[in-house]
């Protein structure tokens, strides 16, 4: 232990030093300094992880839902040309003599499919449009705007110039105009797409109305079982508890696919209530491939997340408070609303908001059982990852997913506080 010692003299008080004659308060302000940095070296390789597996992900998320530079790249003559020339102007023989020399370059680096992909989000079919045309560009002879025109009178369409102008931008918001069923004219104002292809703003309110059904039925059936191994003797709430744990031990699959057994038509569920007599054979229910499988098979998965958040809150309560209050008169009621329901309030918040952020995200149980009617946002984000192969507009999607969250986040902190959020 260092020894301290009275030794400088400042405005005729002794300053503290230490044995080898630094003053104190230099030595603490070290020892502070060294103490910060060796906490720092333990939770770096967590930092470092956290970095690169949660916060990199999100920021190319995040960057991918406005960059896209597949035509840009792959057509910097035609970017140049549109940069110089303003919305409207009718292409002429110098502006197809352009285009068919970057069709030419771009076939030749194979950039070529891209362009006509990024236009193809836009526009159906233009993908081959663009491959097919760049094949051929190099045997092509002026005038230019005839030759393209005869190998396709779609070249010649102002709405596909209209598009090409649009994506010739590296950085665009389309992508979130998309993703509200939103897109621009062939002027640049911004307008609802066709009735029959508005699915993206359906696709939010289902998954956000599915997630609070969920929710509520978690909470509903998840607090009587809380309470209940929060009160029982520890022999038998430990028995109940394992129950209630047993399904982390079986794969998600495994419980998606056994709910598809029980509720289909010719399951165990409809075999009992035919044999019961409750319903017909003609009359079996339709319970798999729509909304009533998703919000069964999701309660059932997601309801743990909801019991021990609850579990955690209750099991502190002592049990004389409630015993109390019904010395002091209280009805069953009145104690339990007054005296044990607010205690669990902590519980209820950590419960609901962890179920409702797991079920906004859930993918394999809808799709397993959702059929058309119960699928939700993921499935269409991972149809765009997987087989669209539209990544822009699938970041644009879970961009706003998690903005949602976060302003779901943020008012669970305006009402409630976050600092009251207890998760065990």
């Amino acid at each position: 232990m260092a020894v301290i010692e009275a030794g400088l003299v400042e405005d005729g008080a002794a300053v503290l030093t230490t044995a080898d004659g630094r003053p104190l308060k230099e030595a603490l302000a070290a020892a502070q300094r060294r103490a910060k940095w060796r906490a720092f070296l333990l939770v770096a390789p967590l930092l470092a992880f956290i970095l690169l597996t949660f916060v990199q992900p999100i920021v190319q998320v995040l960057q991918q839902s406005v960059y896209n530079p597949k035509f840009s790249e792959a057509m910097p003559g035609m970017v140049q040309w549109f940069k110089d020339h303003p919305r409207g102007t009718e292409p002429d023989e110098a502006a197809y003599a352009i285009l068919v020399a970057d069709l030419a370059k771009g076939y030749k680096d194979h950039s070529v499919a891209g362009a006509g992909e990024r236009v193809n989000y836009a526009i159906a079919g233009t993908r081959s449009l663009f491959t097919s045309a760049g094949r051929k560009a190099a045997s092509l002879t002026p005038p230019y705007k005839e030759a393209l025109i005869a190998l396709d009178p779609q070249w010649g369409d102002p709405k596909l110039w209209s598009v090409m102008r649009q994506v010739s931008h590296a950085y665009t918001l389309d992508f979130f105009l998309a993703a509200v069923d939103l897109e621009r004219d062939s002027g640049g104002n911004i307008v609802q797409v066709a009735e029959n292809q508005r699915i993206y703003v359906t696709l939010f309110l289902r998954t956000f109305a599915m997630s609070a059904l969920i929710t509520v039925l978690c909470l509903i059936l998840g607090y009587p079982v809380a309470h209940l191994l929060a009160v029982l003797p520890v022999r038998k709430s430990n028995l109940l508890m394992i129950l209630v744990l047993l399904p982390f031990w079986t794969s998600l699959l495994v419980r998606t696919t056994s709910w598809i057994v029980l509720l289909q038509g010719q399951g165990v569920v409809n075999s009992i209530l035919v044999a019961l007599g409750l319903i017909t054979e003609d009359g079996r229910l339709e319970m798999i491939n729509n909304r009533m499988g998703t919000t069964i098979a999701m309660t059932h998965i997601l309801l743990p997340f909801m019991i021990l958040p609850l579990y955690s809150v209750m099991r502190p309560i002592p049990p004389s408070y409630v015993r109390a209050a019904r010395s002091l008169g209280a009805t069953s009621w009145t104690a339990f609303r007054r005296v044990y329901f607010p205690q669990t309030v902590p519980g209820i918040g950590a419960g609901t908001l962890l179920v409702f952020i797991l079920s906004v995200g859930y993918y394999i149980t809808p799709a397993l059982v959702g059929g058309s009617t119960g699928t939700l946002i993921s499935n269409m984000i991972a149809f765009h990852v997987n087989k669209s192969n539209n990544w822009s507009l699938a970041a644009a999607l879970a961009t706003i997913l998690l903005v949602a969250i976060l302003v779901l986040y943020w008012l669970y902190d305006k009402v409630v506080g976050i600092d009251k959020l207890k998760l065990g």
